[in-house]
């Protein structure tokens, strides 16, 4: 079910969509195309390749590392900014992901630094209410919507 708050966009399309999501691999699918009709909707289709490859690295880190407690589901939460759009992802998870130079071999670890590049910087880790934790990041044509009202924190509850 997806709930969507906040004010809308010309009367029809909210600016704050929210969902919960299980907690495997087909979410992290779901989510993109979820994100993709909404920046559609936003008139921010331009923005579609590089917010997508953001949820897709934010959301495939919670599914393969936030496996406890158990019985907890994914959210996502998609805000339309002035010049964008800020993606968070949240899990019940109590270790926060950092950013690290993957080694030119390595399989896998580069999600992080990809992130950093696709955003300008632009991303960070919250603790949130409850158990877990939120990690946002925000997509934008400049750097003006970096101040979002939720920046420093996470308006979803655990």
């Amino acid at each position: 079910m997806t709930v969507s708050t906040s004010a809308t966009i010309g009367g029809e399309h909210p600016s704050v969509v929210v969902k919960s999501w299980p907690h495997g691999p087909r979410s992290v699918d779901r989510a993109r195309r979820l994100l993709a009709r909404h920046l559609e909707a936003w008139s921010l289709g331009h923005l579609a390749d590089a917010a997508e490859l953001v949820v897709s690295e934010l959301l495939t880190n919670s599914v393969r590392h936030a496996r406890e407690p158990r019985g907890h589901v994914i959210g996502t939460r998609f805000e339309r900014l002035r010049c964008g759009v800020r993606i968070e992802v949240h899990d019940a998870g109590v270790d926060k992901p950092e950013r690290r130079e993957a080694s030119a071999d390595a399989e896998s670890g580069r999600g992080l630094a990809l992130v950093d590049v696709i955003t300008g910087g632009r991303w960070g880790v919250n603790d949130r209410d409850g158990v877990g934790k939120v990690v946002w990041a925000v997509c934008a044509d400049d750097g003006t919507d970096a101040d979002s009202p939720y920046a420093g924190a996470s308006p979803l509850a655990g």
